[in-house]
């Protein structure tokens, strides 16, 4: 008897955990060109309007070398994200950024840097190599959860919480910051944003692949 009660409490907590909690709205949010075209690699993140943030743990990122270039080209991440940063190829490298919201060096190394760096500040991090002057690569560093990047199609989705949202997006050649998008988050349907971008490219370096 007490078996059969111990069994059914067990299935039922899932069930009613769900019940109580706010349920998701998918954000869908499409980043083009002038021409109409998609653009990838383009971040998107979300803001509360209130300001308000949860206590979200940061998940751990990688901005890989590979072939003399960093992969991805553009990594979003959360405030307080560790990064690593492998070196797949057969040489060394030596990743180092100048940037306002992180200033930091790993010195000449291959495979796997020693330690992650942290995060701790938002904003953009440009990162280069002492050895090979076209290696750039980007990290952009977000205060909340709610980030993604667009795909080759231009798109990129968020689960957001109900409320009321900022939605912008980052590019490293992003000629002009487009106005946020404000959207409101309910769980009766899913969410459009629509971004038109335009890119200036900076002037090649030699061997650069981008």
């Amino acid at each position: 008897m007490w078996q059969r009660i111990v069994r059914w409490t067990a299935m039922l907590l899932p069930a009613l955990a769900c019940i109580g909690s706010p349920q998701a709205t998918t954000l869908v949010a499409t980043v083009i060109g002038p021409d109409g075209a998609p653009v990838p690699q383009v971040v998107i993140h979300a803001m509360p309007v209130s300001g308000k943030l949860p206590a979200t743990p940061p998940k751990a990122a990688q901005m890989d070398q590979v072939d003399k270039e960093f992969v991805p080209f553009v990594q979003p991440v959360q405030m307080g994200a560790a990064v690593t940063f492998p070196n797949k190829d057969n040489i060394r490298h030596h990743v180092y950024s100048f940037s306002p919201a992180k200033t930091f060096e790993l010195k000449l190394y291959s495979g796997t840097s020693a330690k992650p760096v942290v995060f701790d500040k938002p904003g953009p991090v440009t990162l280069g190599c002492n050895i090979h002057d076209w290696m750039v690569g980007h990290l952009y560093v977000v205060e909340g959860p709610w980030f993604t990047k667009t795909g080759k199609d231009g798109k990129g989705g968020i689960d957001l919480p109900p409320g009321e949202y900022l939605v912008k997006v980052w590019h490293p050649w992003l000629k002009d910051e487009p106005a946020p998008v404000r959207v409101k988050a309910e769980p009766t349907g899913d969410l459009q944003a629509a971004f038109r971008i335009v890119l200036t490219r900076p002037p090649a370096t030699t061997h650069d692949k981008r």
